[in-house]
This record gives C-alpha cells, sequence and structure tokens, in this order.
C-alpha cells in the first residue's frame, strides 16, 4: 500500500506560555470589568478560564476529537471503523447514542482527562500492526503516515436526539473537546439545526474543524463530488474558513483513511487542545470588547470649573468670605482705631464665631482612632446656612454636566457604572463641605502696618491724654489762684492745647486713613482665603466625583487592555 499524505491544514503553533497569557488577560478583563460587561458574555468566559485552566492542568498530552452528528448519520459506525471493533454498541444499547464513548491510543494514562470530559465509557485500541484499521476503500491502496498515539475518540449522542439529556449531554462535551468532526449524511447535510445552533457558534474553530459526508456508497460518484462541495460552501457561510470536508462509508472504507490521516495529523502537532482553548479565549474576548468603547475620558481634562462653582456656593464660600473680610476690618479697627473708639469693637458681632468658624488658623490635628462618623463630633458643625433648593439643584445640574462630559463615548453600561459611582456614596458630601470649610485656616498673620499704626495712634493717644492732665491741673491752680509755672506755649498756642487737639485730630485722621487701607487689605485676605477655600472645595471635588469617576474609567481602560491582549 502506499502512504497518502493529505495537506494538513495550517494551524498556527500555541504554547502553553501563550495560552497562558491570554487566558490571564481575559480573566483579568472580568476581574475589572464583569459587572459592566454583558451578563451572558461574562458567564461565557468564566466558563472559557475555568475550562483552559483545568485542561492545562491535566497532566498528559492528548489531542480530543469529538464525532458530532444528527441521529442516522452514522458516526457511531464511523467511530466503530476508526477503533477497528463494535465498540460503540458496548456503550449504548439503545438504537441511538446516549452517552459518549471514547476510543484511546496510545498508552499513556487519560484518567484523568476522561474523567474531567465525564465520560465513562472507555476502549483501548489495539495498535498493533493492522489492528484496528477497520475497512479500507479498495480502489484506493492506502497507509496512513504517521501514529494516533494519544488519540482520544469520543462517540457522542445524537444532537438531534428526541431525548433532551442526549442534546444537553451532546453540547456539554462538544464545549471541552478539542477537534470537531461534524459527521452528516447525504439526506441531512443541510440541517439547519447542524449549522444554526452548532457550526455557526463554532466557526472561530475552524482550524480544527472538519466535515464529513458519510454513507457515500448511497450516491455517484458525481453526487459526492457535488454535496461535498456544497456541503463545504456551507460551512464557508457558517464561519468556517477553508472547510474541510471527506466523504466517507463505512461500507466500502471510502475516505476512512483520508479521515485517519487527518486525525493522524491533528494528534501530531500536539497543539489541538491549546488551539482549541485559545479559541475559546478569543472568541469569548472578542464577544466582550463591543461593551467597552475604544478610548476613556482623561479625568483631569474635564472641564470643572462648573462643578468647583456650584460645591463653592453650597459649602457657603461666599457668606464665609464676606465674614472673612468683616473680620479683617474689625480686627484692624482694634489695632489701627482711634485709641478712645476702639471701646466701641465690643457692640460689633464676631463675623466668623457666629458662624462657628476657625479664629486661630488651624484645627487640632484629628486622632487616628476617630473614624468617619465621629469627625463631626471633633470638628463641630459651622453655622452656615444650609444651601437653598436653586443651589442643591446647581450642584446636582454641574454633577450630572461633569459626569456626562467624562463618560461620553461609553457603553450604556459603564455610563451607569460612572453615574452610581458619584450619586451612589453614603450621602455625605455636604458633611465633608462643611468640613472642608470649618479645617480651612481663615487667618493669616497679622500685617506689619497694624503694628505701626498702632504705636502711632498710642503715641497720640498719650499725647492728647497728656495734654488734657495738663490743662486739668492748670484749671486746678486757676482754681485754687498758687503761684504757677509759666505755660509753655507754641506760638500763641498754649503747648496743652496743641498737645491735646493734635493728639486727638491726628489720632482720629489716622484711624480713618487705616480704615480705608483696611477694606484694601481685607479684600486681599479675601482673596487668599478664597483660594484657600477654593483648594479645600476642589479636595471635597475629588474625593467624591472625581477619583470615584477615574476608577471606573481606569477600570474601564484595564478591561479593554485585557480583552486586547486576550483576543490578540
Amino acid at each position: 500500500m502506499s502512504p497518502i499524505r493529505p495537506g494538513r491544514a495550517k494551524v498556527a503553533t500555541v504554547s502553553a506560555a501563550e495560552l497562558g497569557t491570554r487566558t490571564t488577560e481575559l480573566s483579568m478583563a472580568l476581574v475589572s470589568g464583569a459587572d459592566e460587561l454583558d451578563p451572558s458574555g461574562v458567564e461565557v468566559a468564566r466558563r472559557v478560564v475555568d475550562k483552559a485552566v483545568e485542561r492545562s492542568g491535566i497532566a498528559g498530552d492528548h489531542t480530543v476529537v469529538a464525532l458530532a452528528g444528527a441521529t442516522g448519520s452514522g458516526k457511531s459506525s464511523l467511530f466503530n471503523a476508526l477503533v477497528g471493533g463494535d465498540v460503540a454498541a458496548i456503550g449504548a444499547r439503545r438504537p441511538t447514542t446516549s452517552r459518549p464513548t471514547a476510543g484511546l491510543w496510545g498508552d499513556a494514562d487519560a484518567s484523568e482527562l476522561l474523567d474531567w470530559l465525564g465520560v465513562a465509557a472507555r476502549h483501548v485500541v489495539d495498535t498493533a500492526p493492522g489492528a484496528g484499521e477497520g475497512p479500507v476503500d479498495d480502489s484506493r491502496a492506502v497507509q496512513v503516515v504517521g501514529s494516533l498515539d494519544g488519540l482520544v475518540l469520543l462517540d457522542l449522542p445524537d444532537f438531534d436526539s428526541r431525548e433532551l439529556e442526549h442534546r444537553r449531554e451532546a453540547e456539554r462535551v462538544l464545549e471541552l473537546v478539542d477537534v470537531f468532526v461534524w459527521v452528516t449524511d447525504p439526506q441531512k447535510y443541510a440541517d439547519a439545526r447542524l449549522h444554526d445552533e452548532f457550526v455557526t457558534l463554532m466557526s472561530h474553530h475552524d482550524a480544527v474543524t472538519l466535515g464529513v459526508l458519510n454513507q457515500s456508497d448511497r450516491l455517484t460518484a458525481e453526487g459526492v463530488k457535488t454535496l461535498t462541495q456544497d456541503l463545504a460552501r456551507l460551512l464557508v457561510a457558517d464561519g468556517v474558513a477553508d472547510a474541510k470536508v471527506i466523504a466517507t462509508s463505512t461500507v466500502t472504507g471510502q475516505g476512512i483513511a483520508d479521515l485517519r490521516q487527518r486525525l493522524a495529523n491533528a494528534v501530531a502537532g500536539h497543539a489541538a487542545s491549546r488551539q482549541r482553548l485559545k479559541a475559546d479565549v478569543i472568541g469569548a474576548a472578542t464577544g466582550l470588547r463591543p461593551g467597552v468603547a475604544d478610548t476613556e475620558a482623561d479625568v483631569g481634562r474635564v472641564p470643572r470649573e462648573a462643578l468647583d462653582a456650584s460645591l463653592a456656593r453650597a459649602a457657603g464660600v461666599p457668606i464665609v468670605l464676606d465674614a472673612v473680610a468683616r473680620d479683617y476690618r474689625r480686627e484692624a479697627f482694634a489695632h489701627t482705631g482711634w485709641l478712645f473708639a476702639r471701646w466701641t469693637k465690643g457692640f460689633a458681632a464676631d463675623p466668623l464665631r457666629r458662624l462657628r468658624l476657625d479664629r486661630t488658623g488651624g484645627r487640632p490635628p484629628i486622632p487616628v482612632e476617630i473614624d468617619g462618623a465621629d469627625v463631626r463630633a471633633v470638628l463641630g458643625r459651622s453655622s452656615i446656612p444650609a444651601p437653598t433648593v436653586s443651589t442643591a439643584s446647581a450642584v446636582d445640574l454641574a454633577t450630572r454636566s461633569f459626569v456626562r462630559d467624562a463618560s461620553e463615548g461609553l457603553p450604556v453600561r459603564w455610563t451607569q457604572a460612572v453615574e452610581d459611582a458619584v450619586v451612589g456614596g453614603d450621602g455625605t458630601l455636604s458633611d465633608s463641605l462643611d468640613r472642608a470649610v470649618i479645617g480651612t485656616s481663615l487667618r493669616a498673620r497679622r500685617p506689619v502696618w497694624w503694628f505701626v499704626v498702632n504705636i502711632l495712634q498710642w503715641v497720640l493717644g498719650l499725647v492728647a491724654l497728656a495734654g488734657l492732665v495738663w490743662y486739668a491741673v492748670l484749671w486746678v491752680f486757676a482754681l485754687l489762684q498758687p503761684p504757677r509755672p509759666e505755660t509753655p506755649a507754641v506760638g500763641i498756642l498754649p503747648l496743652p492745647l496743641v498737645m491735646l487737639v493734635v493728639g486727638v485730630l491726628v489720632g482720629i485722621g489716622l484711624g480713618i486713613l487705616s480704615r480705608w487701607w483696611a477694606r484694601v487689605g481685607a479684600r486681599h485676605r479675601r482673596t487668599v482665603v478664597g483660594k484657600r477655600l477654593t483648594e479645600s472645595v476642589a479636595a471635597v471635588a475629588d474625593e467624591h466625583i472625581l477619583i470615584p469617576v477615574d476608577e471606573v474609567l481606569l477600570r474601564h481602560r484595564e478591561t479593554r487592555e485585557h480583552l486586547e491582549a486576550a483576543a490578540g
């Protein structure tokens, strides 16, 4: 017999490292984005990951080939022809196969693999020369090149069986095997169930897919050629690229050697299992890929001016800044006002104290053992008026606008995740804003000019007081009429009068000038404190809005990158 060497399908070598990397990437994509991806696709992907991990952990280097077909296609007879004996009848005593039967080639123990496959009926094929070759086409003296050692051939239940259990068993095993051999016959080769529910769904495994037109002895040579070409066309339409179809007959032995050679080619590569698993991983990743966008926004570049402004109003920053300006002017008057008018300061309410805000430039640090629920008890609560309905609405509108800009272009599930990350918190935004205002220093070092003017006011006040006392002494002398010294004069004015007038008028004038300058200083203090409060409010916005949004977008990017790496 002359050997035949049919062309092998060009299957890219899949290393264990590549398979492991792809599986890990798919698993990481599920970790980062399972909640936002299509649930059915996630379930498929999880089964693929579990299968890849379990199959990779099974000892041995076997290739699992499944003969799958409809009732009456003759796949059990084809199975017996390949194993060289009436084995299929041992595993199933009914007219149709109810449980899968395995034929094993080689001495390697496949028990662990078959246990994982859930196949109980097992038959070890005799690989002695001349044994197990089955019928041979007398018109072609052929000899198979290569060994079948390591082959695990499965005869599956009919996928169109009336028994639901049989169909489910066939579908279960088909998810686990390495090579698909779709066995059909001249009557059912175009069956919609075969093509729509099985071949199409498994089409991404085209490198390990083979079509068999069995019972070719019932056709003429021309009919065999026509039907094999038509079946190949249907397989291509199903998505099987470069579909291969072999015509076989267990009666005449036609095509049996060709089929055995194809199986030997698959076994010789020792890559069918990894190829199938790789195809599963790629298919699962490709199926999930539409669930993520091609890009995502950079939170740091999303406009946030409206958001910060609305939060500042909600935190009462304008009210606080007005109080800061009034407090500055009040304190400036206490240090630079006319010395004899400063007592009126007590009639003016302390604007910051009324709001229960910072008086010392900062609060003591919060003890590390205090949790978030007790922060208010430690820091207290300000008396800033609660935000109005319009202010709260402005915050909500600005937040939604920011979220919309940040999630632009994302799929619906990811957009919803971004929204949930912002509005799904514990409702502490208002408290956080209040604590941010309380914890912000609203004062600064006293200006140097306060110190200088204060000294001048004291000097002028003492001068005026000395002049007044001098005049009082002169009045007493005038009343008692004792001899008295001559009173110094400045020009025609007595010195005590000059001291009194200068001390009072210059002191009042300096106080008026200081009040005007205090208004300028109050505006500057308002600007400085405004920047501090803006930073504090921005930090709250970061904590409650930007960081949660960025975390979702980061998960989206990681999910996309992992899926693309898994799909290659």
